[in-house]
């Protein structure tokens, strides 16, 4: 047998990258497996942390599982996409039908096949930075290219309108927002959305908006479906089961087509195609969709003042902003905390040294800013999902850790 053959492969992922379980995670599982315990605030996974689906929900698969053994249409069960069009229409998106929302097995998949579906090569799409790093990569992976516009840290994280003006071009085909954002937490403000929908109206751009927290919002922010704003405009709203509902792993996500669809009629066969591929979405995960949208929404009352994640995102805010060194915008939704250190009092290189010092030496997980494409290299995203203890127990490490770091310090020993 000739061992020395090498398989090729794509060249073309060789620049792509998904941080949050990139290089670092597969470090921490390292740690792992050697016995040591580590705090993970890496991902937005709700489970591990004691967050529930409610009953109803578990009700719905289980009643529901005989009738989903076979494929379903490809577009997703009829019932549960009726589900998602009133659920929309009732959140102010008027123009929302069943006929034109697909199902998919979560929102990743729906943003790779809206890529595959949307670009060619060269094609080009603005994406917030910092952004959830699968927006980028998969702009890549369909051979487009990521344009990266900048979220403003001073206005609350809050997009740059001017910015994404200068970066539209003939080759630009879309719009990427992700509100409620992650990692930021950044809640979009009514006038900046409106000023998104005017660009894109003026130059013929989809808008992609990622609204899969819109239900985490905190301490009177209010978030806007931007499809509610403008009914002309193509804009494609991504939501799902996974934050709001606490069911990331049933895989159940949507995406929403309204507005000017019959301008994109050959862009609406390539979505009919890839969705005729993968033949459907899990079904069992379909059919919770309607017990979740008409149900008892649990999730105001982890928001609300006294309710976990609001107490959990004040204490992770407090306990961060307290440490010398550090400061953050405080969040008005989703569930990160997106800090900035300042490097050079620690003496630290950049976010990877500090994320990887800290995992190395005080077994705490998060992901460097540079993972979510931010465009410098001081901010971390610390997922605020453990309860408060676990919670303060990372925060003492991560001061233990600076300290020791100080610049400060490390010249009082030197003398």
């Amino acid at each position: 047998m000739n061992t020395a053959h090498r398989f090729s492969y794509n060249h073309s992922m060789d620049n792509l990258s998904y941080a949050i379980r990139g290089p670092i995670f597969d470090k921490a599982q390292e740690i792992i497996r050697q016995g040591h315990e580590v705090i993970q605030l890496n991902i937005g996974n709700p489970a591990p942390f004691g967050f529930d689906v409610s009953d109803e929900m578990i009700a719905a698969m289980a009643t529901r599982l005989r009738s989903a053994q076979g494929y379903s249409h490809h577009f997703g069960v009829e019932e549960a996409r009726e589900a998602v069009a009133a659920h929309m229409q009732q959140s102010g998106v008027r123009s929302a039908g069943s006929e034109h929302i697909l199902l998919g097995n979560g929102v990743s998949e729906l943003i790779l096949m809206t890529m595959q579906a949307l670009l060619n090569k060269g094609d080009e799409v603005l994406v917030p930075s910092p952004d959830y790093p699968l927006w980028t990569a998969a702009v890549g992976l369909a051979g487009g290219k990521a344009v990266h516009y900048i979220c403003d840290e001073k206005s609350d994280w809050n997009p740059d309108v001017k910015d994404i003006a200068s970066k539209i071009s003939d080759r630009t085909k879309a719009i990427v927002i992700i509100n409620p954002n992650n990692p930021t937490g950044a809640v979009y403000e009514k006038s900046v959305l409106q000023k998104i929908l005017n660009l894109a109206s003026r130059h013929g751009l989809i808008v992609l908006s990622d609204e899969i927290y819109d239900k985490i919002v905190y301490d009177g922010a209010r978030h806007y479906p931007i499809a509610s704003l403008d009914h002309d405009t193509l804009v494609l709203t991504y939501g799902g089961l996974s934050k709001n509902y606490m069911a990331a792993g049933f895989r159940a996500g949507w995406v929403a087509f309204t507005g000017n669809i019959s301008a994109a009629s050959d862009f609406m066969e390539n979505i009919n195609l890839l969705a005729s591929m993968r033949l459907c979405a899990n079904v069992p995960g379909q059919y919770v969709i309607p017990a979740a949208l008409t149900g008892y929404q649990h999730i105001h009352d982890y928001v609300a003042p006294g309710g976990r994640l609001h107490e959990q995102m004040n204490t992770a805010y407090e306990l961060l902003t307290a440490i010398p060194g550090i400061r953050c915008v405080k969040p008005k939704g989703a569930l990160y905390l997106f800090p900035e250190i300042d490097l050079r009092q620690f003496g630290l290189e950049n976010d990877e040294d500090f994320a990887y010092r800290l995992l190395e030496e005080k077994h705490i997980l998060l992901v460097p800013g540079s993972g979510f494409n931010a465009m410098d290299n001081r901010h971390f995203r610390v997922v605020f999902l453990p309860e408060t203890e676990l919670l303060r127990k990372a925060a003492e490490g991560m001061a233990a850790l600076l300290e020791n770091y100080s610049v400060k310090n490390l010249m009082l020993e030197a003398l």
